[in-house]
């Protein structure tokens, strides 16, 4: 039925697969959209997170207030478009004050037809999903006050889970392209959702980088002659991506080639190498998560974005855990014994946060280096 409560100040809704309901005010796009909702804690940098390909289906909820005081511009986006689903928010969107403002957020939120809402209260619902688990939800914002709940409801319940999904291939690249003319070794990145900090931090170690779509065939890649391998983040459930990109990697490992993996890569890496990866209640996203290096013992505060973990306990004897989650004990990196080859499941290139972390781009460089010494 058409809903006769709706709040004076209300022009959008938020509702929950639980049929949990938060009225509030409609930002961006004039829409309805669907998609699993999570939060994020980061107290900056929300243009990089609407813009990072691995929230591709999601709803992102901002737990800190002052959402778009830098406004937006046209260097910090992470993808060419974003792919998120909506936000969240608590207060309204603040104006920008900052000298790198090309455009307000709501002006550039209606430009990518992205819709949101504000004047929820954001501490509840997190504490919700918390509680309960992230779950799909549906933003519909309407400035005639047309929510049909029920039908809202049934959209909900319909929507598909996250949960055995490949999402990569809906955001990877369709086709090869060079990212940096370098002086360095070639390294091939492949595109599972890769965020383009990320190809700026290789390209800093000096490495002559080319990027591949996620399903391509390990003979075209070692065809293209690379040094190293780079696995990238990427959304969705790494099962599902893994049924046509573990058999790629696996081939990959026999060549010998150094090879470094981020998040989803992270996760794909340890399903080649035997393990498996379960979904987490409510995820990691944020950019304070402590991570504990188990070979060093120093602490690592990390920027994280990720739904799913990495099993330590189904890896095999070969595989050795190197970073430890503070949090909640969650795998955070692995390597593989006697070889250059690692990952980590959070993102050291942060953009922005944390720095902590830069040194294992460094890491992989030497890696390579080291290799090219053996072959000579």
């Amino acid at each position: 039925m058409v809903s006769s409560h709706i709040p004076p100040h209300a022009t959008a809704l938020l509702v929950l697969a639980d049929e949990t309901m938060f009225w509030g005010r409609g930002i961006g796009a004039e829409n309805t959209v669907g998609g699993e909702v999570c939060f994020n804690t980061a107290i900056t940098g929300y243009q990089e997170i609407m813009t990072d390909p691995s929230y591709a289906g999601q709803i992102i909820t901002f737990t800190f207030p002052h959402i778009g005081n830098v406004g937006t511009n046209s260097s910090d986006n992470e993808s060419a478009e974003p792919v998120v689903k909506g936000l969240i928010l608590r207060s309204d969107i603040t104006a920008p004050s900052n000298h790198r403002s090309e455009q307000h957020f709501n002006d550039w939120l209606k430009e990518k037809k992205i819709t949101g809402i504000c004047g929820v209260d954001t501490r509840t619902l997190t504490l919700h999903l918390r509680n309960n688990g992230a779950q799909n939800g549906v933003i519909s914002f309407s400035t005639r006050k047309e929510f049909n709940c029920d039908a809202l409801s049934a959209q909900v319940r319909n929507w598909p889970s996250m949960g055995g999904v490949d999402i990569a291939k809906t955001v990877s690249t369709r086709k090869i392209y060079p990212w940096n003319d370098g002086p360095g070794p070639h390294v091939v990145a492949i595109d599972y959702g890769i965020k383009r900090h990320i190809l700026h931090c290789l390209a800093a170690q000096g490495f002559r980088v080319t990027v591949v779509p996620c399903d391509t065939s390990a003979e075209n890649i070692l065809a293209l002659s690379p040094e190293g391998i780079f696995l990238s983040n990427g959304p969705g459930d790494p099962a599902a991506t893994g049924v046509y990109t573990v058999p790629v990697i696996r081939q990959l490992l026999k060549s010998g080639l150094p090879l470094f993996g981020i998040c989803l890569g992270h996760q794909l890496l340890a399903l080649a190498l035997g393990g498996t990866t379960a979904k987490l209640p409510f995820g990691h996203r944020g950019a304070n998560h402590p991570v504990k290096n188990l070979q060093t013992g120093h602490i690592e505060i990390t920027s994280q974005n990720h739904g799913f973990h990495v099993l330590p306990d189904s890896l095999a004897d070969t595989v050795e855990v190197t970073h430890m989650s503070l949090f909640d004990g969650t795998n955070e990196g692995l390597r593989l014994k006697g070889r250059p080859v690692f990952s980590v499941q959070y993102h050291p290139e942060a953009s922005p946060g944390p720095q902590d972390s830069q040194y294992l781009f460094e890491q992989f460089r030497q890696f390579i280096a080291e290799q090219s010494r053996k072959i000579a």
